[in-house]
Parts: C-alpha cells; sequence; structure tokens
C-alpha cells in the first residue's frame, strides 16, 4: 500500500522492454531488480502484464475510471424523470420516518 507523499518511478517503454528481454533470455528477477534498481515485484508485474498480452508502453496513472461516468447530452425530459424519482424516494424516506 502507499504510504502519503509516497514517489513512484516511471519507466519508459524501451527500459520495461529491455529487462523484459533480459528476463526472458534466462536471467531472474531478483538479479535483474538488483542490477537495474527496479523492485522484482514491479518485474514481476510487467512480466504477467506481457504474457496475458498486455501493452506496457501505455501508462495508467493520471486517468480516473472510478467512480459513476459522466452523462452527457441530457434532456430536459431526463431532469425531470429524475427529478421524479427523487421526489417518490424522500416521500419513502418520510414515510418510514413517520411510522417509527
Amino acid at each position: 500500500m502507499a504510504s502519503k507523499g509516497q514517489k513512484f518511478s516511471k519507466y519508459s517503454p524501451e527500459f520495461k522492454e529491455k529487462i523484459l528481454k533480459e528476463y526472458f533470455s534466462g536471467k531472474g528477477i531478483e538479479p535483474l531488480g538488483h542490477k537495474h534498481s527496479v523492485p522484482p515485484q514491479t518485474i514481476r508485474n510487467w512480466i504477467i502484464k506481457v504474457k496475458a498480452g498486455g501493452d506496457l508502453s501505455q501508462d495508467k496513472r493520471g486517468k480516473k475510471s472510478t467512480g459513476r461516468p459522466k452523462t452527457k447530452n441530457l434532456t430536459l425530459e431526463d431532469y425531470k424523470e429524475r427529478y421524479e424519482i427523487v421526489k417518490k424516494y424522500q416521500a419513502f424516506l418520510q414515510a418510514r420516518r413517520e411510522k417509527k
């Protein structure tokens, strides 16, 4: 788990490819990590990604993919429908509170 303020290293696709070529030519992960000052787990992650058919040239940082997707081009009818849903939910919650 990352610590607050922790800095992460970025590696170029050429550098990753160089290390993976050395790995697939028969060198071990630990010696490669020590030689190139890369954590062995990082090399393992690259190997897993390559074996799964992934592309190491793309960096996933900076892209937020979590959360609700943004909705675009909503019409007035869409907003009215959402408003009605919220009103019904509020009435439901109010009825629950009064029931207690």
